[in-house]
C-alpha cells in the first residue's frame, strides 16, 4: 500500500526543472476577516480581544496577562524530563546564538576618514508561541532566546488561552518561568497579533501592554495574516507558510529512518509537506512500506495520513545526486535533510535551504528542540532570499561617519561632482560652505 504517491523522473531530461506543488494557504485569504480584527482592537483595545478570545479559543479570560504565580507553579508542577529538556534546550541555542552576534566594524577608507558600524537591539519586542493542534514550549525558546542574546530589553509572550484554564499550555508557561520572562499573556490568533502591535491600555488585561517593536513566532494562517497586516508599524521575522522536510536520500540510507522522519513532519498540520527525492527505486519502496506500517501507530495518524498523502508530499525518484541537488535548490525547503554516503559533501553543495541536517544522525526533530540552531524558518520556498530567526532579527545595524576636516577637503570635488549630475546642487553647497 503507498502512503505517497510517487513521481518517476528517471530517463527525463527536464528533471532538474520539476517544480513540486506545495499546500495552498493563502494569506490574503484570510485578510479580510483579519483586518476587521485589528481594527476592532485597535478601537476598542483589550474588551475586542476577549470577544475574540472567546469566539475563537472558547473561553473568556477574567485576565490577559498570566500571574506570576502560575508561571512559577507551571515550572514547579512539570515533569523532571520536561524541566531538563527545557534546561538543555536554553543552553544550547543560547550557545549556538551568541555565537551569531556580530562585531563592530571600524574602516578608514582614506586618512581621517572613518565609517563605523555598530548593533544595537531593538528595544522591545512580542513572541507569539502556538496553541493550536499542538502547543510549543520549544517555540518560547527559539522566539525568546535570540531576543535575549541579542540584548532585548523587554519581552512579551503570547499563547492561545486552554479552554479549561484560561491559560496558555502549561509547557509553555514552564519554559517562560526557565527563560525568567514575566510579561506573558494568555491571547492567540490575529487579536493578539494586533495587541502587540498597537497595545492595550490597562483593564483587564492586568496592566498597559505597551506596543513592541517586532513581532516574532510561527503561527497559523489567521496570525501570519495578521503579521503581514501590520508589516510597516513594526517589524517582523517571517510570514510563515505550513511546515515542510525534504529528503535527499540514496541506497545507503535506513528506510526506517527515512519514513521516521517525514512522518515527523507531517504530524504537525495536514497541509505539512514530507518530501523524499532518491536516486534509489528500492529505497523508495522500502519507505513506501515502513510508513504504511507507522502512519497506523502515531498518535496523530489522521491528520499525518492527510499530509502525506497530498499532493504537496510526494516521492520523487531522479537519475543522480545532482539532479536532486537543483531540485532541492528549486524548492528552496524550510528543512532539508541529506541522508547519503558522503553527506557532508553533498551538504555543501546546497544552496537554498532553511536548515540542513547532514546525515543519519541529525534529524529535523533534534533541531525542533534542542540541536543548537532555531526552528523558526523560512517556508514556501522564501529560503532562497530570507533567513530563519536569529539574533539580526531584533539588532539594527548603525553606521557612524566621521570625517576631519582634511578627509572632507579631499573628497569635497567628488561629492560636489554628484550633486551637480543629479540637479540637486543644494547638497554640493552644504560641503562648500564648510570650506568657504
Amino acid at each position: 500500500m503507498s502512503i505517497m504517491q510517487t513521481t518517476d523522473l528517471r530517463g527525463n531530461p527536464e528533471a532538474a526543472s520539476f517544480a513540486i506543488p506545495r499546500a495552498t494557504m493563502s494569506v490574503a485569504s484570510a485578510s479580510e476577516a483579519v483586518a476587521e480584527i485589528i481594527a476592532d482592537v485597535r478601537t476598542r483595545g483589550t474588551e475586542a480581544v476577549l470577544d475574540a478570545t472567546e469566539r475563537f479559543d472558547g473561553i473568556r479570560p477574567s485576565a490577559l496577562r498570566v500571574p506570576a504565580e502560575e508561571l512559577e507553579r507551571a515550572w514547579a508542577e512539570a515533569p523532571a524530563a520536561l524541566c531538563e529538556a527545557i534546561q538543555i534546550s536554553i543552553e544550547r541555542v543560547t550557545a549556538g546564538h551568541r555565537a551569531q552576534l556580530p562585531t563592530a566594524v571600524s574602516t578608514e577608507v582614506a586618512a581621517g576618514a572613518v565609517v563605523r558600524q555598530e548593533y544595537f537591539p531593538v528595544r522591545r519586542v512580542g513572541l507569539y508561541a502556538p496553541g493550536g493542534l499542538a502547543a510549543y514550549a520549544s517555540s518560547v525558546i527559539m522566539n525568546v532566546v535570540p531576543a535575549q542574546v541579542a540584548g532585548v530589553e523587554s519581552l512579551a509572550v503570547v499563547s492561545p488561552p486552554n479552554r479549561d484554564t484560561g491559560l496558555p499550555a502549561s509547557s509553555v508557561l514552564a519554559a517562560c518561568a526557565a527563560l525568567g520572562v514575566t510579561e506573558v499573556y494568555a491571547m492567540g490568533g490575529a487579536q493578539a497579533i494586533a495587541a502587540l502591535a498597537y497595545g492595550l491600555p490597562e483593564s483587564v488585561a492586568g496592566a498597559a501592554l505597551e506596543s513592541v517593536d517586532v513581532i516574532t513566532g510561527p503561527g497559523n494562517v489567521f496570525v501570519a495574516s495578521a503579521k503581514n497586516l501590520v508589516r510597516g508599524d513594526v517589524g517582523i521575522d517571517a510570514v510563515a507558510g505550513p511546515t515542510e522536510i525534504m529528503v535527499i536520500a540514496d541506497a545507503s540510507a535506513n528506510p526506517a529512518t527515512v519514513a521516521a522522519d517525514l512522518l515527523s513532519q507531517a504530524e504537525h498540520d495536514p497541509n505539512a509537506a514530507s518530501v523524499l527525492v532518491t536516486d534509489s527505486g528500492q529505497l523508495a519502496a522500502a519507505v513506501q512500506t515502513e510508513l504504511a506500517a507507522r502512519v497506523g501507530a502515531t498518535q496523530n495518524e489522521a491528520r499525518a495520513r492527510v499530509a502525506l498523502g497530498a499532493d504537496h508530499s510526494r516521492i520523487v525518484l531522479v537519475d543522480d545526486l545532482d539532479t536532486a541537488l537543483r531540485i532541492s535548490d528549486r524548492y528552496g525547503a524550510e528543512h532539508l535533510e541529506i541522508m547519503t554516503l558522503n553527506s557532508r559533501e553533498v551538504a555543501s553543495r546546497v544552496r537554498n535551504a532553511g536548515a540542513v541536517f547532514v546525515g543519519a544522525w541529525s534529524p529535523v526533530s533534534l533541531g525542533d528542540y534542542c540541536a543548537g540552531s532555531n526552528h523558526v524558518l523560512p517556508t514556501s520556498g522564501t529560503s532562497r532570499f530570507a533567513a530563519g530567526l536569529n539574533t539580526s532579527t531584533f539588532l539594527r545595524p548603525v553606521q557612524f561617519i566621521d570625517y576631519s576636516e582634511d578627509a572632507l577637503r579631499e573628497v569635497a570635488p567628488h561629492a560636489i561632482a554628484f550633486a551637480k549630475a543629479e540637479g540637486l546642487p543644494a547638497h554640493g553647497e552644504a560641503v562648500a560652505a564648510r570650506f568657504e
